[in-house]
């Protein structure tokens, strides 16, 4: 037997300069569980959604470790802030902003992002 995904009409995009581009279909985002892109340049994208509906999009790429694997860290919140944490290092990363929370010093790409 073969199941199908269920699909919407939304579809979740990111803002790439000046245009936006589509990344998936929203039925592919499970609250608190994150999925990575392919952007047209190459680069790899990680987009979460929150439990509370709420998107985020940043570099998949752990500045740390070196390695694509953000969109598996897992999400939380840290005065008020929504985070994903490495699951190599542990390090925790904004998810609007990019900005390292455990190293000031830190910050990966954080993309607009919105149902469409």
């Amino acid at each position: 037997m073969t199941l199908a995904l269920e699909t919407t009409d939304l579809k979740v995009q990111l803002r790439l300069e000046d245009q936006w581009f589509t990344v998936c279909d929203l039925s592919r985002l499970i609250p608190g569980r994150g999925v990575a892109a392919l952007l047209p340049d190459g680069r790899q994208v990680a987009v979460f959604r929150d439990r509370a509906g709420e998107l985020y999009a940043v570099d998949n790429r752990d500045p740390f470790g070196g390695a694509a694997v953000l969109s598996r860290g897992l999400t939380g919140t840290h005065e008020g802030r929504t985070f994903v944490a490495s699951p190599l290092l542990k390090q925790r990363f904004d998810l609007l902003s990019g900005k390292c929370l455990d190293d000031d010093t830190v910050r990966i790409t954080a993309y607009e992002v919105r149902m469409a």
